[in-house]
């Protein structure tokens, strides 16, 4: 029995001591060890030994973290006070530095991101803000990129997720687009109505130019107008109709007198 709990007590003991010894990391898991204090190495992944007491591990993981940033007041260059709501993109590139150089480096990043944020879109009018988001992501993501690499961090996407406006600002734009509407219609109907007359004044030169085609078009009124029920109407009769047999009754007339006399 003596020599059985000796052996069970030193595979406990064994056990136990690996299991404080070995430490498994997963394949998107590094480890920052540290030696007595001072910084030794990164290890990982797979299964690594650490010495309790003398050495000290610290986990970090190296996948995207996506990070909402907490709604921001932001008042423009135009002085438009508006809500604003980010996400950020980040990840970590060396582990060194994001342990050693930064306390708490998501915090860190979270906070740089507001800060950046309400910097940024302040110096911009709402217009732009509403119209060129695109630019704006790319202007925060790119300072943030160059704040944060030298804690081992890259900063992949910057996305404003949304911008509130209050209530009255929300009227104005209401305003302001209808009014924009109606002015452009007039300036469509106005371009309209001067196609209309470059095209009238074109057709009276062409009929200016040819009288016989006015004839023609009086004709064709007269045609489109008798296919009509119902209705009477008086259409004047153009003196150019009648004219050459006026003119051929005048002629008659005038040398009617003569033929008598000599008669």
């Amino acid at each position: 029995m003596t020599s059985m709990t000796v052996a069970l007590t030193i595979l406990i003991v064994t056990f136990l001591t690996l299991w404080v010894l070995l430490n498994v990391l997963l394949e998107y898991q590094r480890g920052v060890v540290f030696f007595l204090g001072r910084f030794q190495t990164v290890k990982g992944p797979g299964l690594i030994i650490i010495v309790p007491g003398i050495q000290q591990m610290v986990r970090v993981d190296l996948r995207t973290v996506v990070l909402e940033v907490p709604t921001q007041d932001i008042i423009s260059r135009d002085n438009v006070s508006v809500k604003v709501d980010a996400v950020i993109y980040f990840r970590v590139l060396d582990p060194e530095k994001a342990i050693i150089q930064v306390e708490d480096f998501h915090a860190a990043t979270s906070l740089l991101a507001q800060t950046t944020l309400r910097s940024v879109l302040g110096q911009h009018e709402l217009d732009e803000m509403l119209v060129e988001r695109d630019r704006l992501n790319a202007h925060v993501q790119r300072i943030l990129d160059e704040q944060t690499v030298a804690w081992g961090i890259k900063v992949s996407n910057v996305e404003i997720k949304r911008i509130d406006l209050n209530e009255s600002m929300i009227r104005a734009i209401a305003k302001q687009a209808e009014a924009e509407r109606e002015r452009r219609a007039k300036v469509i109907h106005a371009e309209g109505e001067l196609q209309a007359s470059e095209k009238l004044l074109q057709a009276a030169q062409t009929l200016a130019k040819n009288p016989q085609s006015m004839q023609l078009r009086y004709l064709q009124t007269l045609t489109e107008i008798a296919g009509e029920r119902g209705s009477i109407i008086a259409f004047p009769l153009p003196i150019d109709l009648i004219k050459p047999w006026m003119e051929r009754a005048a002629k008659t007339d005038d040398e009617g007198p003569m033929g008598s006399d000599s008669i």
